[in-house]
């Protein structure tokens, strides 16, 4: 990996507000976004589908061994995750998929395969790479760190609003309640745990808009390490799709 990378890593909790603002960034930048919660929960669903027992490491690296993902972004932005030649976009969404996905990223054999993909697509810089662990493990020399938070109501009330666009009706209690949950897994997991880590700039986005969050964001990255990127980009003719 090079001295510091031309990636923005941004880590946070559910519901923080990280993949609206990664793609909104990116989308500004005109620099590629990688979604790793996406690729996390496409593992995820894979399990699902072939009944893995979490609890067997060798049926686990098995099954890791014939999972074939596959990101891509369409022409608008819009990010597309593939198993096989199946778009699972959608359904890796789902609240089976939800319920499990804090237990499958937990397993270090998952975390060191899709870190060693995640690691090939920043070999493509620029890019903007969202997580539970770009700024501290995957990307540490990332020449810019963010770390995006809310309180877990705040966090709640967003989450609930994508539920009910997706179809799912649950009570903000219910969802504070898996919220909670979530985070103690992820923060209290022993490999790759979500954190803060000394040097990452820390953005508590409650009572903030996304394009408030977008504007702050743009402008802690101001400076010549951001625009000679974007010139460079546009040298090659890689300008906002």
């Amino acid at each position: 990996m090079s001295a510091r990378l031309e990636v923005v890593a941004i880590d946070g909790p559910s519901g923080s507000g990280k993949s609206t603002l990664a793609r909104a960034l990116a989308a500004r930048l005109g620099w590629r976004h990688l979604n790793t919660g996406a690729m996390y929960r496409a593992v995820t669903l894979a399990f699902l589908k072939d009944g893995v027992d979490l609890e067997d490491p060798a049926e686990v690296r098995d099954a890791l061994s014939r999972v074939d993902l596959r990101m891509e972004e369409s022409g608008q932005g819009e990010a597309h995750v593939y198993l096989g030649e199946e778009d699972v976009s959608g359904e890796i969404r789902g609240a089976a998929v939800e319920g499990l996905v804090s237990a499958v990223s937990a397993i270090p054999a998952v975390r060191t395969r899709l870190v060693e993909l995640q690691r090939i697509e920043a070999q493509q810089e620029p890019l903007v790479a969202e997580g539970r662990d770009m700024t501290s493990v995957v990307f540490p020399d990332a020449r810019w760190r963010f770390y995006l938070d809310a309180s877990v109501e705040e966090r709640a009330h967003r989450r609930q609003g994508d539920f009910q666009q997706a179809g799912r009706q649950e009570t903000l209690p219910e969802v504070v309640e898996k919220l909670e949950r979530r985070d103690a897994l992820d923060s209290g997991r022993e490999h790759s745990p979500l954190q803060w880590v000394e040097g990452v700039e820390r953005i508590d986005s409650t009572g903030l808009d996304a394009a408030a969050v977008l504007a702050l964001v743009l402008e802690r990255m101001q400076g010549p390490d951001v625009n000679e990127a974007e010139g460079r980009r546009e040298e090659h003719g890689e300008g906002t799709p």
